[in-house]
Order: C-alpha cells, then sequence, then structure tokens
C-alpha cells in the first residue's frame, strides 16, 4: 500500500467525500423523493399498475441495488488512481 503525501491525502478524501454525497444524494432521492410524489405518479398506469407503486415497490430497490454496484466501482476507480487499491 502507497504512502500519501499530505496533498494527496487531502485529494483522495475530496474525491470520496464526493461520491459519498452523491450516492447520499441520490440514495435519498430514490428513499423519498419517489415516495413523496407517488400519488401524482399514480396517474400514469403502465402495464396496469399505477407508477408510482411501480417505482416505489421495484424502481427504488433496483435503484439502490445499481447505486450499490455503481459505489463500489467508482470507490475502486479512486483507490486505483491513487495507489491505495487492495490486491
Amino acid at each position: 500500500m502507497a504512502t500519501l503525501t499530505p496533498e494527496k491525502q487531502n485529494a483522495y478524501w475530496r474525491k470520496t467525500s464526493r461520491l459519498m454525497w452523491t450516492i447520499l444524494f441520490l440514495w435519498f432521492v430514490f428513499s423519498f423523493g419517489i415516495h413523496f410524489f407517488a400519488p401524482a405518479l399514480n396517474k400514469i398506469v403502465i402495464a396496469g399498475f399505477p407508477l408510482g407503486f411501480y417505482m416505489a415497490a421495484q424502481g427504488s430497490l433496483i435503484a439502490f441495488v445499481v447505486l450499490c454496484f455503481w459505489n463500489s466501482s467508482a470507490q475502486n476507480k479512486i483507490d486505483e488512481e491513487f495507489g491505495v487499491a487492495e490486491e
């Protein structure tokens, strides 16, 4: 594992922090935003199901799984960029 200079440590933390806040914001949107607007989305019907129901029941779960994989991939790229990736 590489030893980082203080400047590189700060740059590493900035990138990691930006990724974390982005993921947290998207999690919030899919956790609360979609559910908040579900009654309005229920006016749209797709395959016999109201869109609000579909997004709350299935769409949010799919989004959470995608967020987990995206977070892992993006953090691995940041780790490799700064030479602190696990082998």
